[in-house]
């Protein structure tokens, strides 16, 4: 894999919500690799090499996080804790994409560390844009630091 290539790893549940957003990161040419975890369980195995993950390395972590608030086994919020806690994960961007109106789940998650809460709208034409967005910012406008958690952390890996 190529270090140069987009990587994300799309978390969610739905597969209305995964085909709309692979359908708009692949029409604005936004991503070269998206890795679709359908539960919160399996993005974290995806993100700290674990379990049917454990061939990967840190070396090459996802330049962002789609991360949907309401998934099955470990929801959105306790993912979002376990990124931004380890130093490995910590400065990768997650983004919240939920369909959720709480006002406390938006506090939560910015309290535990999310780099954006964006509500999921409901007409395709909209999240579509709203998909465009987030990628031409976080893949393209943003400048992420210089090393990742997982290049810092040097001889701490195994």
């Amino acid at each position: 894999m190529n270090a140069n290539e987009v990587d994300i790893l799309l978390a969610d549940d739905s597969q209305d919500d995964i085909d709309l957003t692979l359908h708009a990161l692949r029409a604005e040419n936004l991503a070269n690799h998206v890795f679709v975890a359908r539960d919160g369980e399996e993005a974290l195995d995806f993100l700290f090499c674990t379990g049917p993950h454990v061939a990967r390395s840190f070396d090459h972590p996802p330049k962002l996080v789609l991360l949907d608030l309401k998934m099955p086994k470990v929801d959105g919020m306790q993912v979002l804790e376990q990124i931004k806690s380890d130093p490995r994960t910590k400065t990768i961007p997650v983004v919240l994409m939920t369909s959720s109106r709480e006002e406390r789940d938006m506090v939560s998650g910015y309290s535990l560390g999310v780099n954006s809460y964006i509500q999921k709208p409901v007409d395709f034409d909209e999240f579509r844009k709203v998909v465009k967005l987030l990628g031409m910012y976080w893949l393209v406008t943003n400048r992420p630091p210089v090393t990742n958690g997982a290049s810092q952390l040097g001889g701490l890996m195994k």
